[in-house]
């Protein structure tokens, strides 16, 4: 059996966000009409968020765990700054995922933007083929959208997870139940679901050494073959290996030096 130091739980909404900040009320119809055009070729859930300013409510939602980010933000407001904005995202929020889209009537500040070090998707100038501009900007951000980190995602009580893959360490069978424990880097989840069908949403980093146990090879620090013992890379351990996880184990362990 595992031996587990803890667990807390993380809920995480799977939804795309688009979040747009334009003191012209028409160009925010404009980047949402076009948000809208565009998602309608892909299944995938999405909220839009309009202000007029960066005001409270702007930050709050900034603050707030949503999922994926993307922000269309004018550089200049009536009262306030775009790249100020930026720099709250990034600096004191520390978010450095959410993409970021400067958008401007002022084309002098293109140079300003962009070399802020603030990691900006693009900037758009509304006179300079606007429309354009933001539907290839839409496809760029689609594409980072869907390559990112594989996830499992499953329900459990009413609650959606979505835990990456490579954040996990093992997922272990519950004894007498048919749910699973899934530990990763930040927790310990539970999900209704039997071993074999979570195995099909996984990758080949991970592999079964036991009819009750998954491990995420990405995550072992040592196997100790004398004591048939895996030790992970933050400290947890298991011997709940079988005869055929072993040769397994010895063979993917050999090849990469982490054997005792």
């Amino acid at each position: 059996m595992v031996k587990f130091r803890g667990c807390c739980v993380k809920e995480d909404e799977v939804v795309l966000n688009f979040i747009i900040c334009d003191d012209e009320k028409e160009f925010r119809k404009l980047v949402t009409d076009e948000i809208d055009k565009f998602m309608m070729s892909y299944d995938i859930e999405y909220k839009k968020y309009t202000f007029e300013t960066y005001d409270e409510r702007f930050e709050a939602l900034a603050r707030k765990d949503l999922g994926f980010k993307v922000y269309f933000l004018d550089i200049k407001t009536k009262d306030g700054s775009g790249l100020d904005a930026t720099r709250f995202i990034r600096e004191e929020l520390e978010d450095w995922n959410s993409i970021i889209v400067i958008v401007t009537s002022f084309s002098e500040y293109r140079y300003e933007a962009l070399t802020n070090r603030l990691y900006l998707l693009d900037f758009i100038s509304k006179y300079d083929n606007c429309k354009t501009k933001i539907k290839e900007t839409l496809k760029i951000i689609y594409k980072q959208y869907n390559s990112k980190e594989k996830c499992l995602n499953y329900e459990y009580n009413y609650t959606l997870y979505k835990i990456e893959l490579k954040s996990i360490i093992f997922i272990e069978k519950e004894q007498d139940s048919k749910r699973c424990i899934i530990q990763t880097d930040y927790g310990t989840f539970k999900a209704s679901y039997t071993l074999n069908a979570i195995s099909k949403e996984l990758d080949k980093r991970f592999l079964k050494v036991h009819k009750s146990l998954i491990l995420n090879t990405d995550k072992i620090s040592t196997y100790n073959i004398r004591e048939n013992e895996v030790l992970f890379i933050n400290g947890m351990s298991t011997n709940l290996i079988s005869r055929s996880g072993k040769k397994e184990l010895i063979k993917y362990v050999t090849s990469n030096s982490k054997t005792n």
